[in-house]
């Protein structure tokens, strides 16, 4: 399983910065992705990054506040979040994709690992 960590309470307008790590696995061949699921909503993508960092996926609602990035070295994901937003709550999840090397996976079964996630709430 990938592990997420970093979420916490912010104030909107606010910044976290969440990472993803597997241990003793290594999914540096895969596409990532993190996704977050607000109660009584369907789990969501957020955004998703190539296994070489080339090329990332944000969705519409994260464009311009949201950075995807990775560290293959350290078999690391992160996110980074700017201009956080009440809607921003949610518990957020990272995870990779099924098959080796695929560009445009963006839904939940298309991605494995997932782990337990970690709460982001942002207050207004």
């Amino acid at each position: 399983q990938l592990q997420a960590f970093g979420g916490g309470l912010v104030q909107a307008g606010g910044s976290l910065r969440l990472s993803c790590a597997a241990s003793g696995r290594t999914f540096s061949t895969y596409t990532a992705g993190w996704f977050r699921q607000a109660p009584g909503k369907e789990r969501d993508i957020v955004a998703a990054i190539s296994w070489s960092g080339i090329s990332t996926y944000y969705a519409d609602s994260v464009k311009g506040r949201f950075t995807i990035s990775r560290d293959n070295a350290k078999n690391t994901v992160y996110l980074q979040m700017n201009s956080l937003k009440p809607e921003d709550t949610a518990v957020y999840y990272c995870a990779k994709d099924r098959s080796r090397q695929r560009l445009g996976a963006r839904k939940p079964y298309e991605y494995e690992w997932w782990g337990q996630g970690t709460q982001v709430t942002v207050s207004s």
